[in-house]
């Protein structure tokens, strides 16, 4: 008797970050922004742009290119905010990144993920899940629950204490 081989399909939100392209598991997606006007925090990590108010809450926004050690965005240009929900060090956490526009949702199979060659990357491969191929193009799938540390999720978390 054969067995049936499972394939596990996600969708996921590709987003654009600098001439690359990224992918979002729409699970954590809860809403994506249009530019806005983002409240800087003093001694505040360089990536912490700063927070906005979203639906009444203060949500930090980080501006993703810094964190990921890519070129700066010029001032002016247009970006969109995606509110994500991620777990790390046990805590919830909302917050915001920004990107240089969304793409569009798409499913993935399991079976399609590839590992990131850690060669020649400018990016932590932590972040990463993995790496799919559509068309000509690669799609570095993100692993938002990792892209900050134990310290820096401490502190994000501190900027929803603040008054705005």
């Amino acid at each position: 008797m054969e067995t049936a081989k499972v394939i596990c399909k996600d969708h996921y939100l590709s987003i654009k970050l600098d001439g690359e392209l990224f992918a979002i598991n729409v699970n954590q997606v809860l809403e994506v922004l249009e530019k806005q006007k983002v409240t800087r925090i003093p001694n505040m990590p360089k990536f912490i742009k700063g927070v906005i108010n979203f639906r009444g809450d203060i949500l930090p926004v980080i501006e993703t290119r810094q964190k990921f050690n890519m070129n700066k965005r010029e001032e002016g240009l247009n970006y969109v905010i995606i509110v994500v929900e991620l777990t790390s060090g046990g805590r919830n956490l909302k917050l915001g990144i920004i990107a240089d526009g969304v793409k569009d949702v798409f499913d993935i199979d399991s079976t399609d993920i590839k590992a990131v060659p850690e060669i020649g990357s400018n990016y932590n491969v932590e972040f990463l899940k993995g790496m799919i191929r559509v068309d000509d193009r690669f799609i570095m799938l993100l692993n938002v629950d990792r892209i900050f540390s134990t310290d820096e999720v401490a502190m994000i978390s501190m900027t929803h204490d603040i008054e705005i």
